[in-house]
């Protein structure tokens, strides 16, 4: 069929939606409902499209467009839910299942009959690592069975209204409901906002006198301070105290009415290194770090202990002939210090004895690439974005330099851009189904590096190389496999990824054909250095690159601050696979 999706934002689920209809045999175009109703009427009298799917809409499609063609809805609640804020009501009660529904649009809000539902388990995590897996998987699973039941055309979807249904209206979930009260919330209940708004819109609050949103939260087992004191930072990172405990809280964002040159998310520490120190804080000069002079800064070590509860972005654990080295980065995205953290800990990684060394292996995000918001927030923007880039660089150069063990890539989310070609440095890729990939740098005006003029056609052939790059478009996990960009896919539900990853490197540290393929690796190695030194790669992706990041008129700087800032670019294509709700 020709269906046209008609989304707010081209966000990880209308991401994934548009990749598992198109590997159905569907001809699918999109439109951003952000760029007003006249923008939807003209896709729709363009397209003609026999079916339109809304998989995240934040404003109502027009009346005249639902009125004259069936238009299926993507509800994040399970069916007689109705509002706005679903998964906030959700994780603020402490649901323990929840569910999505697909029904069809009229003039009441999430009123329309339905087409599909499904449940699932309400995690422990964020709303937005639960909106990308659990919510998407639902999602996904509903709207291409109610794509079918519509293509069969004897399905006739059933009305919310019907005896004995429970219909329940909620209103939007505000801030005054989000408010932390540090003196007296448990840090359970701390965590329980935090995570209900860790993406958008956050929680606000005030630190040193500065009105912020709060983003993210991860408990802390021994730091203690008075409620709602400032402990200390770690990564990027802020320690605050609760009433029977204390929190991190990896980012803040400032008020767009704050006067910040950057009021967006971006990592805590940065954004309380330009705020007042409070009294008694002893002389320094704030703004000059990207850190706050009057905390310190208390590292977690690298091999954590298991019965330890803190947080930290970066963990090495081995078992066995296995290292695990995981790593969850907000968003996705990896700044310079990220990128330089994460190889020294793959440099620790390579001391330890071992013959398997699994990247990654978290649930939701592997890697979306540079991270644009540290970039648009700092004095230079062409600068960082040079030192980011070559900072990555070097942590892929890295692993495509390990030869002494066999790497594997472990995505348990999406990937995007230079995310992507880190994962593709390793020797084998495994990936959770229901992952999408963006292996592309043109949405952001970009050539792109990482060596993907390296990885990417070893994989897929120079050909598919230039239609991904070109076309930039979003892969499934099964389309990514048929390629050759994925080599094992992992069907399971995201907590179990993990353990399942756990149990398949095992296997492979066991199998008798392991050293055969560790022995061949150097001179595998040595025979594409001959052919082309990866210096070479590296050198031209980087010129390229360089011309751009430096060039102040080129469309990289408009297309960066236009994402960063989420304000309108005139495309209908994602910027990255981090832009959700």
């Amino acid at each position: 069929m020709d269906i046209l999706l008609v989304a707010s934002a081209f966000n990880s689920l209308t991401q994934r939606v548009f990749a598992e209809l198109s590997d159905e045999g569907h001809h699918v175009d999109v439109v951003l409902a952000s760029h007003g109703p006249d923008a939807v009427r003209a896709a729709v009298r363009e397209g003609c499209p026999e079916l339109i799917v809304a998989p995240m809409l934040k404003s109502a499609l027009p009346e005249d467009v639902w009125r004259e063609h069936t238009c299926l809805i993507v509800h994040p609640g399970p069916p007689g839910d109705r509002g706005p804020s679903s998964l906030d009501w959700a994780i603020a009660e402490e649901a323990s299942e929840w569910g999505v529904t697909v029904l069809q649009a009229e003039a009441a809000m999430d009123a329309g009959d339905v087409w599909a539902d499904g449940t699932f388990p309400v995690p422990p995590t964020g709303k937005s690592d639960m909106y990308r897996n659990e919510v998407a998987d639902a999602a996904t699973a509903a709207v291409l069975l109610a794509v079918r039941r519509y293509a069969e055309g004897s399905y006739k979807p059933r009305p919310q209204s019907e005896p004995g249904a429970h219909v329940l209206w909620r209103d939007y979930f505000r801030q005054d409901q989000r408010r932390i009260d540090w003196e007296n919330d448990s840090t359970a209940t701390v965590l329980r906002k935090l995570r209900g708004a860790d993406s958008q819109p956050g929680v606000r609050d005030e630190i040193c006198g500065q009105e912020v949103f709060l983003h993210g939260g991860h408990p802390e087992d021994r730091l203690r301070g008075e409620p709602g004191e400032l402990l200390a930072t770690r990564a990027g990172a802020v320690c605050r105290a609760t009433r029977d405990g204390a929190v991190w809280i990896p980012e803040l964002r400032p008020r767009k009415s704050s006067g910040d040159p950057a009021p967006f998310r971006r990592p805590a520490a940065s954004v309380l290194a330009g705020f007042p120190a409070p009294p008694g804080s002893g002389p320094g000069m704030p703004g000059s770090y990207d850190r706050p002079y009057w905390l310190p800064e208390i590292a977690a070590p690298l091999e954590l202990p298991p019965e330890r509860t803190t947080w930290t972005d970066i963990r090495y654990r081995q078992r066995g002939q296995v290292g695990f080295l995981a790593f969850s980065f907000p968003g996705g995205a990896m700044s310079t210090t990220h990128c330089r953290r994460l190889l020294a800990a793959w440099r620790y990684a390579l001391t330890r004895p071992t013959s398997v060394l699994v990247l990654g292996g978290a649930r939701d995000f592997f890697s979306n690439g540079i991270h644009l918001n540290v970039i648009e927030a700092a004095g230079d923007p062409a600068g960082e974005s040079w030192s980011n880039l070559n900072a990555m660089n070097d942590l892929v150069e890295a692993v495509l330099r390990t030869t002494d063990r066999l790497v594997v890539s472990a995505l348990g989310g999406n990937a995007a851009a230079g995310g992507v070609m880190l994962a593709l440095a390793a020797d084998e890729v495994w990936c959770r189904t229901g992952s999408v990939l963006n292996p592309h740098y043109r949405n952001m005006g970009l050539y792109g590096s990482e060596y993907w003029t390296y990885s990417l056609p070893r994989r897929v052939g120079a050909e598919t190389a230039e239609r991904l790059t070109t076309e930039a478009l979003p892969v499934s996990s099964a389309t990514a496999e048929r390629l050759g960009l994925v080599d094992r896919l992992l069907p399971v539900a995201a907590r179990e990824f993990a353990p399942e990853v756990e149990r398949l490197a095992a296997d492979l540290a066991a199998d008798p054909d392991l050293p055969r393929r560790i022995t061949a690796k150097p001179t595998t190695r040595h025979a594409d250095e001959l052919t082309r030194p990866l210096a070479e790669y590296r050198r031209a992706e980087l010129a390229q690159m360089r011309a751009v990041f430096f060039d102040p008129e080129a469309p990289y700087h408009a297309l960066r601050s236009a994402f960063v800032r989420k304000l309108p670019n005139g495309s209908a294509r994602p910027l990255a696979t981090g832009d959700v709700r």
